[in-house]
Parts: structure tokens; C-alpha cells; sequence
């Protein structure tokens, strides 16, 4: 059975804990209120940030982009040799521009830059809560799109995304995290602006 834990109990980390209990994990959450981790899926362990120590081989990353710093600083060490799966679009909500440290050309390839012996996939950052906690997007199952330049990491990631009955799709190494946030992002703009639904996104038609 995997071991999979989620660093926040928001709307995006509620919906991952869900399809991983839903694919039959072992879920931690950990979040600053551990009451709130508790609940963010039904039978998930719920721990305080900064006192829990991570039970995952696989960690969600499902914060905001500025809070990977207190991630890093405080769990660096125990997130070596782990899959660390990179939820953010780093977005500046004053001007919907992207918001990245300089030189940085995504989030997820800053982060690996910070966790040289982790391994970092781009995941769920494409999309909304809703079509994740439902696991269906406009009658078809909700599709996650990956990047990562580890095939294995990817491919454990989209296990337990597909056991969860959601599809995925391969978009290629770690550098299209790139694509993949300015997508997000853009997404987020024309939900906030009212021209697409948070209950929309990307889908596959065949």
C-alpha cells in the first residue's frame, strides 16, 4: 500500500487526499491546524506542521508558492529520497502575471534546485478543486497532467491518481512545468474574470 502525505488542508489539498484514499493510500495531511488536517478527507492522519514528522514516500505539495520556503527550511532533510509532487501556479493576484524568484524559470524547477535529493514532479496545478474532488470534468473523468524528469516518480504519481478512477496525461520532463503554470495560470484568470467556470477545464475528447 503507498504512503502519501499532503502538506495542506485547503480546497486542492482536501481533493488530492481524497483521490488518494479514494486509490487506497495511506494518507497523511499535515497542516498548521492539525484539526483541519483531520478533515480534510475521510480516513486520512491528520498532523500539526512542524511537529509531524512525514510517514509518504510520495508528498503533495498543496500550498501556495510562497509557503515552500517554510517547507523547505523545515523538512528539507526528511524529504530526501522522497517524490515531492509541486501543486503551486506562482501567481502575483495583483497583476495575474507569474511570480517566480529570479532566474527561476518555473516553480517546480526552483524547487528541485532546493531539494537536490528529492524527486519533483509537476502535478494538479491544471486543475480546479472542483473537477478533483468530483474526479469528473463535464462527464468524463478529470484529467491530471504530469511533468517530471523521473518516468518512475511519474508513473507511482499517476498510479494512485488512476486507481482513483481520474485520468492522466505525460507532458513530458521537468522543463514543460513551464507550459504547465503559465496553463494554470491562465485557467485562474479567466475563472476570476468569469468567462470559465471553477467547475471547468481541461478535458479529453476523443
Amino acid at each position: 500500500m503507498t504512503n502519501i502525505t499532503i502538506f495542506g488542508a485547503g480546497n486542492i489539498g482536501s481533493a488530492v487526499a481524497g483521490i488518494a484514499v479514494k486509490a487506497g493510500a495511506n494518507v497523511q495531511v499535515i497542516d498548521r491546524n492539525p484539526d483541519k488536517a483531520a478533515a480534510a478527507a475521510e480516513g486520512v492522519t491528520g498532523a500539526k506542521f512542524g511537529a509531524a514528522e512525514i510517514t509518504g514516500s510520495i508528498v503533495v505539495l498543496a500550498l501556495p508558492f510562497p509557503a515552500y520556503a517554510e517547507v523547505i527550511a523545515a523538512y528539507a532533510d526528511q524529504l530526501a529520497g522522497k517524490t515531492v509532487v509541486d501543486v503551486a501556479n506562482p501567481i502575483d493576484f495583483t497583476t495575474f502575471d507569474l511570480a517566480l524568484p529570479e532566474g527561476a524559470k518555473s516553480a517546480a524547477e526552483y524547487l528541485a534546485g532546493k531539494l537536490p535529493q528529492s524527486t519533483i514532479v509537476k502535478g494538479f496545478n491544471t486543475t480546479f478543486a472542483a473537477t478533483l474532488a468530483l474526479g469528473v470534468n463535464d462527464g468524463a473523468p478529470t484529467v491530471v497532467q504530469l511533468a517530471s524528469d523521473d518516468d518512475a516518480a511519474k508513473k507511482s504519481v499517476a498510479a494512485f491518481i488512476e486507481a482513483a478512477g481520474l485520468k492522466t496525461v505525460d507532458a513530458g520532463p521537468l522543463k514543460r512545468a513551464q507550459y504547465l503554470e503559465g496553463y494554470g495560470a491562465l485557467q485562474i484568470i479567466l475563472g476570476v474574470t468569469e468567462q470559465t467556470p471553477w467547475t471547468g477545464g481541461f478535458k479529453i475528447v476523443k
